[in-house]
């Protein structure tokens, strides 16, 4: 299944496939930001299953690597689906999830649905907008 961009409550999203190639360095970001930016996408939407488990252990710095990337191209990067286990086994992850999610660069949502609830509502966020 290839990625597609869609139209979320007026917000371009590049939602990308669950079996694309594996999200673990720069290099494969920037191929998903370039998808992402020739589409004209604001936000990349990006299963969990694509990243390596090394984005979800921070003192790796993959995480930070990726998201600074998309930052620099302002391009914004959703990750969708449970982490639970990754989130349950760490205490920094979680307080990352906490503060990414109460920014506007980055979010980690359970599922699409809650990813479309969030941009449709009033500021995207608390505190401010996510589009």
């Amino acid at each position: 299944m290839p990625d597609v961009l869609q139209d979320l409550d007026g917000t371009l999203v590049l939602m990308c496939a669950s079996d694309g190639p594996p999200l673990g360095d720069e290099r494969a970001a920037t191929d998903v930001i370039g998808e992402g930016m020739y589409q004209g996408a604001a936000w990349v939407a990006v299963p969990v299953a694509r990243f390596t488990d090394d984005f979800f252990r921070l003192r790796t710095r993959v995480a930070g690597d990726i998201v600074q990337k998309f930052a620099n191209y302002r391009l914004k990067l959703a990750v969708v689906g449970d982490i639970t286990s990754y989130t349950e086994a760490s205490t920094a992850l979680r307080d990352f999830v906490r503060e990414s999610n109460r920014g506007t660069q980055l979010c980690f949502v359970p599922d699409t649905e809650a990813f479309r609830a969030r941009l449709a509502s009033p500021g995207g966020r608390p505190g401010g907008p996510l589009a």
